[in-house]
């Protein structure tokens, strides 16, 4: 089934008409999508070049980076094509595949979260044992099931909407998120039933998990001396900030797209911004000068183009 879907920009229209700046729009969110595959590339390629950030936790962290730049291509693509035509239309098949890549990313997300979670209290806990529990071999499996997990649950919620009887034609959104739904006939309860099974696997249970590891390191930070305390936070403070802006933006996403709550226009503009402007940027800028290891390398490589003087 091939149904055209109209996706109206009705997040955006009461700030700015469309018609009247779209390449305006174009010029500022193509601007934003180079800046976003630029800076989460320059820290993956400092990781993946330097053999000194060749551990778990740099590895994981460059997994998370590069997750960021799936995102954003799952996003920005469409969006740039939208603000160059007068209809943002997409076919029903696109729209399905475009709400499995941003499910399945913004999973794995969460699931890269918990995993470095458990690598900080594994080195903290057990520091001794860290080198034989995060072998190379744990390190691959942790990313496999990073993205293989959440990509299994979506792909039972696009099948079942492929299958879904479509009747409205018009959503109210800019990208093919949850809002999918609303383009079904009926809302049937298999597929409402397995919603909420993904979202506790994929997003829930990773934001305990990580909450309650990081409370525990903190804890025990708290117990030590200054010098551990300072080590803990310069690792797990970035880890925990992004933790934080990622879960406002997955409530956001589940209370505007699938409740369909009636929030504020302005409440509405905003988070919409952040999720295709400010989360993307803010993970390489949290890593990138946080963590002095990575600043010091990525310092090193800008002014070795002779971009800076040292």
């Amino acid at each position: 089934m091939d149904t055209e879907v109209n996706i109206s920009y009705i997040t955006l229209s009461g700030y700015v008409e469309l018609s009247k700046y779209r390449h305006l729009y174009f010029a500022i969110m193509f601007t934003v999508y180079i800046l976003i595959i630029c800076s989460n590339s320059i820290i993956v390629y400092v990781i993946w070049t330097n053999k000194s950030l060749h551990e778990p936790m740099y590895i994981f962290m460059a997994a998370l980076l590069f997750n960021g730049v799936l995102y954003s291509t799952t996003v920005y693509p469409k969006l740039l094509i939208d603000f160059l035509f007068e209809k943002q239309i997409i076919s029903y098949s696109a729209c399905l595949f475009q709400f499995f890549m941003f499910y399945t990313v913004g999973g794995a997300e969460f699931m890269l979260l918990a995993v470095m979670a458990f690598d900080r209290y594994v080195s903290i806990y057990k520091p001794l044992k860290y080198p034989t529990i995060m072998t190379k071999t744990t390190v691959n499996i942790f990313l496999l099931l990073a993205w293989f997990f959440p990509a299994c649950h979506i792909a039972v919620q696009v099948i079942l909407s492929a299958k879904a009887k479509i009747c409205n034609l018009r959503l109210k959104g800019i990208i093919c998120n949850n809002v999918i739904y609303s383009a079904h006939c009926v809302r049937s309860r298999p597929l409402t039933v397995f919603g909420v099974v993904a979202l506790l696997n994929i997003a829930i249970l990773p934001i305990v998990f990580t909450s309650f590891t990081y409370s525990k390191i903190f804890i025990m930070s708290y117990r030590s001396c200054n010098s551990f305390r300072k080590k803990v936070a310069e690792t797990c403070i970035p880890h925990l900030l992004v933790l934080i802006s990622y879960f406002c933006l997955m409530a956001y996403d589940v209370i505007i797209a699938r409740v369909e709550s009636d929030f504020p226009q302005t409440v509405r503009f905003v988070m919409t911004l952040q999720i295709l402007l400010y989360h993307p940027v803010f993970n390489p800028l949290i890593y990138g000068i946080k963590m002095k290891k990575i600043s010091k390398h990525v310092k090193r490589l800008v002014c070795s183009n002779k971009i800076c003087s040292l």
